[in-house]
């Protein structure tokens, strides 16, 4: 008798791709990766060429999202070149954006938010022809304390449709207000007006506010996957946080991996995204798994200030 592989028990490092499947994003330096000009054939191959890498290197978490341009497309089209591959992945999409930037990184408005039953309806149409087939995981992207998202019974209701039919639904969430989010959104659950048990957040060395949340979160048994683990290239070579590179080059160590490794080792992260661009940065951020050092600087930042830092980064 086969045993099924259990999508849910995948830990360590997955690979997001915001920054793959379009060409204009905003972590710092993202311009220099690759030219505002790549054509859509360019993109395509990186996306492959980093998914071939992260397979070989492991990694078994990939995370999508409607509003990631082609990203979703990029890696059914992958999958497909590789059909033995899907059941040993566990593979994440968002819906609730939709990319407006055609393909132009100065485009005025990149993507728009709807948490709207319709969005849904339709945007779950084309996460399944785009991938071949329903994600492990599928949650409301970017669900903020003014989404009516969480009060739309008919909303809830669908994805609770969704849910039982063996789609693990949850939310990523965004902007200071993080862990008052996962917290309406646990007592929800907890009282079965909601279909929730994943969350995709941001917790990082200069933003980890939504910790004890998430740690609840985990708790409850929910699926917790943590983004800007490297809080869009502020904590790398590339960044503005000069203790932190200091500490870390001190240590040995390349900081984007120092940032990562501090993010995988909280108990309450199942998952820790890497935002990776090329093979290169992607081995960095691998090299986590084995970083580490006694004592780290207190680089918490408040968390307004941080997300309105982060709203003022440039997409490049």
């Amino acid at each position: 008798m086969t045993t099924q592989r259990d999508p849910f028990a995948v830990r360590g490092i997955g690979l997001g791709l915001a920054a793959l499947g379009r060409p204009g994003y905003l972590t710092l330096g993202h311009g220099r990766d690759f030219t505002a000009s790549a054509s859509v054939d360019e993109l395509r191959q990186r996306t492959h060429a980093v998914l071939d890498a992260a397979w070989a290197a492991g990694v078994r978490y990939v995370d999508a999202a409607r509003s990631y341009g082609l990203a979703e497309r990029f890696l059914g089209e992958w999958l497909s070149v590789h059909p033995g591959r899907r059941g040993e992945l566990t593979v994440g999409s968002k819906w609730g954006y939709t990319y407006t930037a055609q393909w132009r990184v100065d485009a005025a408005v990149h993507e728009v938010k709807s948490h709207s039953v319709a969005t849904f309806e339709r945007q779950w149409q084309e996460t399944l022809d785009a991938l071949g087939g329903p994600p492990d995981v599928y949650l409301v992207h970017s669900l903020t304390s003014d989404s009516p998202a969480l009060d739309d019974r008919r909303l809830l209701d669908r994805l609770s449709d969704l849910a039982a039919d063996g789609v693990r639904v949850g939310f990523s969430s965004s902007g200071p207000d993080q862990a008052a989010v996962i917290d309406r959104a646990l007592v929800l659950t907890a009282d079965a007006t909601a279909p929730f048990a994943a969350v995709q957040a941001t917790w990082n060395l200069l933003e980890p506010s939504a910790g004890p949340a998430l740690a609840r979160a985990h708790d409850a048994g929910w699926f917790v996957v943590a983004k800007e683990a490297v809080a869009n290239g502020r904590l790398t070579d590339r960044g503005d946080v000069e203790t932190f590179r200091a500490a870390a080059h001190a240590a040995g160590v390349a900081p984007d991996a120092l940032a990562l490794g501090a993010v995988v080792r909280q108990p309450f992260v199942d998952v820790a995204l890497s935002g990776a661009t090329t093979v290169d940065q992607l081995l960095s951020n691998l090299a986590a798994a084995g970083t580490g050092v006694a004592a780290l600087p207190d680089l918490a930042e408040d968390p307004v200030a941080y997300w309105k830092n982060r709203s003022g980064l440039a997409w490049t």
